[in-house]
């Protein structure tokens, strides 16, 4: 998608600081953090939100869940972390581009909502 901010980023064409990146995701810090750790993990095939996960392209999801936990542990957060992904305009998902945050670096809320 042309106009998609993270399939810029996944392009090169907009500069990240990036944490991690192999042939299916990218990982990189946010830029409006939310916790002392705050990364971004998305796939470098466009998916809108959870939404259109399929058994067709699952792989993207599943191999960014298999490094999360390494991209956890390099960022420091070795006493546990959060894993989201907002999916719609009620969840505020801002960006229409499959992201899942990795939130740590201090005790998080056990609110949700």
């Amino acid at each position: 998608m042309t106009d998609c901010l993270f399939c810029k980023i996944i392009a090169g064409e907009i500069p990240t600081s990036k944490v991690y990146e192999d042939e299916f995701c990218y990982a990189f810090k946010d830029i409006n953090p939310q916790a002392p750790v705050h990364i971004l993990v998305i796939p470098k095939k466009h998916l809108a939100s959870v939404d259109e996960i399929d058994c067709e392209n699952s792989i993207y999801v599943s191999k960014i869940f298999q490094v999360i936990p390494s991209i956890a542990k390099n960022a420091g957060l070795l006493n546990g972390y959060r894993v989201v992904s907002n999916c719609g305009d009620d969840a505020c998902q801002s960006v229409k581009h499959l992201h899942f945050h990795i939130l740590g670096g201090r005790q998080l809320s056990g609110e949700m909502a």
